[in-house]
């Protein structure tokens, strides 16, 4: 892992009452202190900064995601008795490699990374130019058609996505266009903010999750609520974790038969 530190700077606590993708933190730079501030949500700056992104998550917020995921996986095809090294998986808004990495500790030995922001791949082949087969940047709500038949080629069995759906980072559109990779049959992990699971949250992206689980689409193997990170205040923000098994081909039209917008 990078040995750089970083001095991060949070905002005095009850000093503010901003959503989750609202945050924000200061880097201080140089030797004169000089504060830049950034959102949380800021990836394409954090990535720049060599080791921020886990220093910032990791180290301060204490996100376990990637390992919590990544192990209900690995507990799943055990239950079943497939081995995670007969995956190949597409690693939906892949960052930097943190998901990867706990994937390639599960054994997994085909790993497809795909990200819309080009600073991803950078700091993924910067950090761990080793860890995936492929690493695409596209933006999936509006994939080519060369870059479709590229991973189509690979044969996908397993999506994951962590820390990255929802908030508009990866909208409806792009996670279905990631489902419609995935054979039939194969395995789906991934987590959300847990009030997407919520009847009152009427939001594009918490529909469609919904929608999804409750479909004849997807079998849900293993649904758990977990402490996600903790917030700038030092609070628990929880999610859910979950794994399922693409039952069917999901129908093209899946998103507009039911309203849902991207």
């Amino acid at each position: 892992m990078p040995a750089t530190r970083h001095r991060i700077q949070f905002p005095p606590i009850g000093s503010h009452d901003l959503a989750q993708d609202e945050a924000y933190f200061y880097l201080v730079d140089g030797p004169d202190r000089k504060k830049r501030k950034l959102l949380l949500h800021d990836y394409d700056k954090i990535y720049n900064e060599q080791g921020l992104y886990e220093q910032l998550f990791y180290d301060r917020l204490k996100c376990n995601s990637p390992a919590k995921v990544a192990g209900i996986l690995h507990k799943t095809l055990e239950a079943v008795g497939q081995y995670a090294s007969e995956l190949r998986v597409l690693d939906l808004g892949a960052g930097n490699g943190m998901m990867g990495e706990e994937l390639k500790r599960c054994g997994v030995a085909r790993l497809i990374g795909v990200d819309i922001i080009p600073e991803a791949r950078s700091a993924c082949y910067r950090d761990r130019p080793e860890l995936y087969d492929e690493y695409y940047v596209n933006d999936f709500t509006n994939l080519d058609a060369d870059t479709a038949e590229q991973i189509g080629e690979w044969n996908i069995d397993c999506l994951t996505s962590v820390a990255a759906l929802g908030f508009g980072d990866i909208p409806p559109k792009a996670f279905m266009q990631g489902l419609q990779f995935v054979s039939e049959g194969g395995w789906v992990a991934f987590n959300i903010k847990e009030t997407f699971l919520d009847a009152s949250d009427n939001t594009g992206f918490s529909r469609f999750i919904r929608e999804l689980i409750f479909s004849e689409y997807l079998d849900v193997f293993h649904l758990e609520r977990y402490r996600h990170r903790l917030s700038m205040e030092g609070l628990p923000l929880f999610y859910y974790a979950l794994v399922g098994r693409k039952s069917a081909n999901i129908p093209d039209d899946f998103l507009t038969s039911r309203g849902i917008e991207d």
